[in-house]
């Protein structure tokens, strides 16, 4: 079990802050003891996650959260299973396991932070960054056609893939709850704001 659960490092605004009240309210609203959840994260922004849920958890090698996951669900199934991570780190370096983990259909809920850029390591464009935007690594503007999360996991047989807005607190915290509650694979693409990295 983690201790020292409020020395988080964030930056000011980070909408990580409110990613991580919705998850902890989904989890008081479905009353899952600490000793039945497991939060398992990978590199990034969003990867300490895993350090700041009074839980199990982990935080794994950079793109191998999902498969993580994977064997802690199938050897325990009595878990509840919760997978964090950001958008580089999920639909870049992960993608291969992402949308394995849609058509494989274990019982998984997979919150990605969706900031659109690499933010860890000073904002480099990202599987999601849009079309023309200037970052570190695309200083004439991204000319790369970013991702659809949502439609990708669909297409892989996700039956449970949603995008929320971090501010709209409720609706996120619902959207936790459901995916939670949802008996196979879900997955929550959370539009996250991001002040140091995402001007756009």
């Amino acid at each position: 079990m983690r201790t020292n659960l409020t020395k988080i490092q964030r930056c000011p605004w980070c909408g990580n802050y409110l990613i991580h009240v919705a998850i902890k309210n989904a989890i008081k609203q479905l009353n899952i003891p600490k000793h039945k959840l497991v939060v398992i994260s990978g590199i990034g922004c969003a990867s300490k996650m895993s350090q700041y849920i009074d839980s199990y958890g982990c935080e794994v090698l950079h793109g191998r959260a999902l498969p993580f996951a994977t064997g802690i669900k199938l050897s325990n199934d009595d878990l509840t299973v919760i997978v964090y991570g950001g958008d580089g780190d999920g639909y870049g370096i992960w993608l291969g396991h992402f949308l394995h983990s849609c058509r494989r259909n274990i019982n998984l809920t997979y919150i990605v932070a969706n900031n659109e850029n690499y933010g860890l390591t000073t904002g480099q464009a990202s599987p999601t960054t849009p079309l023309h935007v200037k970052t570190r690594s695309t200083p004439a503007g991204n000319e790369v056609l970013p991702f659809d999360p949502n439609g990708l996991a669909k297409s892989a047989g996700c039956a449970y893939s949603v995008r929320v807005v971090d501010k709209d607190l409720p609706l996120l915290t619902q959207a936790i709850v459901d995916g939670i509650q949802h008996e196979w694979f879900s997955h929550i693409d959370v539009d996250q704001q991001c002040p140091s990295r995402r001007r756009w």
